[in-house]
């Protein structure tokens, strides 16, 4: 063999080599990916079960009910967009601005019955924060035009009829 050929296996093995690693660092991070959705998009097309999320919008009005498993704090809450509202289980400590028609994300998994299970809940941090993804999503199912001002206040959410997705 002569020693261009070698040289040129050698590139072709290194080249192999940066190729699967790069394939399988893909692919690991596939895996680890949360998508952002809204309550009206779980309604719309729920994704596959078990698929790690981000659910963002509203804690809608007269919807947390807080209870304790195994000695833990739990809570279930609805999160709404202003058209569909989706329930979320949660275990653990919420957040101390987490409340009724505040903003918040939800990072967990859709269950079979439809409910959202979450691993994770973030609240906004002040009076006029909204997260982006939140605020996409309201400008996406119209109840927000930026161009007319400001995002609604959330006392104008718990009045609106809502449409309830899942469990």
């Amino acid at each position: 063999m002569t020693r261009k050929r070698r040289r040129l296996l050698l590139v072709l093995a290194c080249g192999a080599g940066v190729a699967t690693a790069t394939g399988l660092g893909l692919s690991a991070f596939s895996d680890s990916v949360a998508f952002f959705v809204s309550p009206t998009e779980i309604a719309a097309k729920a994704p596959a079960p078990g698929r790690m999320l981000r659910l963002g919008g509203l804690v809608a009005a007269g919807s947390v009910h807080k209870t304790l498993i195994d000695g833990r704090p739990a809570a279930t809450f609805s999160v709404t967009d202003g058209k569909t509202a989706v329930t979320v289980r949660y275990v653990g400590i919420l957040p101390d601005l987490f409340r009724e028609g505040q903003g918040v994300v939800a990072m967990g998994t859709l269950a079979a019955d439809g409910s959202f299970r979450a691993q994770e809940v973030l609240a906004k941090h002040d009076e006029t924060y909204m997260p982006k993804d939140v605020a996409d999503a309201l400008k996406k199912s119209g109840h927000w035009n930026p161009a007319e001002g400001p995002p609604p206040p959330a006392a104008t959410w718990d009045t609106m009829a809502v449409k309830q997705a899942g469990g």
